[in-house]
């Protein structure tokens, strides 16, 4: 077949223009053609090539119907796909059902895969190991239950044991206890009751009695089951001592909302064997958890709900990678709302910048400030402005992570407000007192604002709502945002980026590909577009490349290691040395309710050598934690390559 040959720009313009011409003709007989015209005319300005290498370019990403999940978790793989996770994907049956689903997207073949889910890790917490696997931990043992649709009285009941004489107690789901009154309750699951310990004070022995808790159930519907105080509940069927030493104890038992229960199961996501392996369980359930890999390599889990739906008063723990297993850190104890926003700093400290995903108190846990995991001591860090629209906002550690900048952007009120903020603020944290200092507004108030870090240095950001979950604000039914902006650092400013075709709000992502473009997927509006009905997943995908790409050709890159330790040098080949002048090692992200502990853009020293450049690595650990990077170089233009992988040790 004979190539065809592609029209002249001038040709191509003047045939957009007659088109435009021809429909707008036919819209003076015809109106509703008023429309098409419109489409037509912004479809021919989208896809000029002067109008995406100043705002970049849009395209929807085709999905296999039998491939379209909700998108809760998203993660870039060393292997450079997509690894995309749902869990029960928020919903109710799928969790009835038992239906928990995994994705693998691979953006160099645009094939998707589906991958074996064993447990239900819709909202658990994930962060990246130093060999390349994905720590995911927590999820959703059990979904809320609305106070409408809560029939029965529940509450949390505490069985005790003071005997220490016959060992652990084992009570089956569906046992009977029963209040002063007569009343029975029903615990929800089965549940095991440890021995009473006894304990030597001198020449005493005291006994501490073995505790466990469990969800009970009214037997009877209604409020007559209600329980506003505290009681002891006797435990049918138990005589003689077991009827004196075992018994349940609850502070109330209510028809009141019952929160969504965390989970304890933990998994190591495995890249190239493209599958969950099962570690030990983590000390606490968690919902909604973030996870943060340290200085030494292993994962510390902070924040979350437990299993009864009740946020954790500051116990963290540990991972031990090597061990495969968590164990506490009373050492680290520490009160965070739930998804807190963390960010490793170049000298081993974490910095919560104040974004949460908002489950928690109103006020205690959502100061902003440096956190010394080393002794747990907490600075706060102060100047931040709307300090009480920190739910669902962003944060990113600005690029390059050497300057130790933080920005906040967008948030909204505490709970179901819809009241959101324009506001970004910025935090130098190697000032001696760091504080908050404003940032350029965004062009709209903004929650669930997704912030990607590009490899020229700039963030792009996109999607989010200004009301709570997409829903009203300020009068409009709906209010996704589909503008989207750059935010250039240098010139501490937005720029305008072209507009997305897709809302975004709750439960969404935006990653960068190893080809430079941003992948972004997700959105769960509370409404439809009428802002009347119940809304529904967003499953679309859509992929922006940024205005760079259509700057000319791009440098390229070929041999080099693919391991490199810190503060070492190493070379990479490429034709294009004489006009490359810096380079970048970009973590992979890993995010969810937009927050990313991975995220982080190191600039390494970049010189021309015999057929290609050499770099170096920095040497902090804090700075560049070990692990697997896309390394880019960048050329005069601020072009990027397609990156390399390369494992930093």
């Amino acid at each position: 077949m004979k190539p065809r040959s592609r029209p002249t720009l001038a040709r191509r313009l003047a045939s957009g223009l007659a088109t435009l011409v021809v429909l707008a003709g036919v819209a003076v007989a015809n109106r509703p053609m008023v429309a098409v015209a419109g489409e037509a005319l912004h479809t021919y300005q989208i896809n000029r090539e002067s109008y995406k290498k100043r705002y970049g370019h849009w395209a929807r990403l085709p999905v296999p119907h039998d491939f379209r999940v909700n998108a809760i978790h998203a993660a870039l793989l060393h292997t450079g796909k997509v690894l995309i996770i749902a869990g029960s994907g928020n919903n109710r049956d799928a969790f009835e059902e038992k239906s928990f689903r995994t994705v693998l997207f691979d953006p160099g073949t645009e094939e998707f895969t589906e991958v074996p889910t064993p447990t239900d890790v819709f909202c658990a917490g994930h962060t990246f190991l130093p060999n390349g696997n994905l720590l995911v931990a927590g999820g959703t043992k059990s979904y809320e239950v609305l106070e409408a649709d809560v029939e029965h009285a529940a509450g949390v009941m505490k069985i005790k044991n003071e005997s220490p004489d016959h060992g652990d107690r084992v009570f089956d789901k569906g046992t009977r206890l029963r209040s002063p009154a007569g009343l029975i309750y029903l615990t929800r699951t089965r549940v095991t009751v440890p021995a009473a310990r006894k304990v030597t004070h001198g020449a005493h022995i005291m006994v501490h009695a073995g505790a466990a808790e469990v969800w009970v159930d009214a037997e009877q519907k209604g409020d007559g089951a209600v329980v506003q105080d505290p009681a002891q509940y006797t435990i049918d069927g138990l005589t003689g001592d077991d009827a004196k030493n075992l018994y349940g104890v609850a502070d109330k038992i209510t028809r009141e909302k019952q929160e969504y229960g965390g989970d304890r199961t933990s998994y190591e996501f495995d890249p190239v064997a493209e599958r969950y392996v099962r570690t030990g369980n983590m000390r606490d359930h968690r919902w909604y958890p973030t996870l943060i890999g340290l200085t030494n390599g292993e994962v510390l889990a902070v924040s979350g709900l437990d299993q009864f739906g009740r946020i954790l008063p500051g116990r963290n723990e540990r991972y031990l990678p090597g061990e495969r297993r968590w164990v506490r850190a009373p050492e680290l104890k520490r009160y965070f709302p739930t998804y807190p926003s963390l960010h490793m700093m170049a000298d081993g400290q974490v910095f919560y910048s104040g974004s949460n995903a908002g489950y928690g108190s109103d006020t205690e846990g959502r100061t902003p400030g440096v956190w010394d995991v080393e002794r747990n001591r907490f600075r706060a860090v102060p100047g931040l402005r709307d300090p009480r629209m920190t739910e669902t906002s962003s944060s990113v550690l600005l690029a390059p992570a050497q300057d130790q900048k933080v920005m906040i952007l967008g948030g909204g009120e505490i709970g179901e407000s819809p009241v959101s903020t324009a506001r970004t603020d910025i935090v130098d944290l190697d000032e001696r007192q760091p504080r908050y200092r404003p940032g350029p507004d965004l062009p709209k108030p903004a929650r669930y604002l997704s912030t990607v870090l590009l490899p020229d240095d700039t963030v792009f950001t996109t999607g989010g709502s200004s009301g709570y979950r997409g829903g009203a604000y300020r009068g409009e039914p709906r209010s996704d945002l589909f503008n989207s902006q750059i935010y250039r650092p240098a010139e501490n400013a937005f720029a305008t980026a072209a507009d997305s075709t897709v809302g975004r709000n709750y439960h969404s992502e935006a990653i960068l590909l190893p080809d430079g473009r941003v992948i972004t997927l997700g959105g769960d509006p509370l409404y439809d577009e009428t802002g009347k009905n119940a809304g529904t997943f967003e499953q679309r995908i859509e992929v922006f490349s940024p205005p760079y790409l259509f700057r000319g050709t791009r440098p390229t890159m070929a041999g080099g290691p693919t391991e490199i330790s810190r503060d070492e040098t190493a070379s990479f080949a490429t034709p294009d040395a004489a006009r490359i002048t810096s380079a970048r090692l970009i973590r992979p992200s890993s995010v969810t309710h937009v927050t990313d502990t991975d995220q982080r853009s190191v600039a390494v020293d970049v010189v021309p050598a015999a057929g290609g450049v050499e770099i170096t690595v920095p040497k902090r650990a804090g700075l560049v934690p070990s692990g697997w990077y896309m390394l880019f170089l960048i050329d005069d233009r601020g072009v990027p390559s397609v990156a390399r992988w390369v494992r930093v040790r």
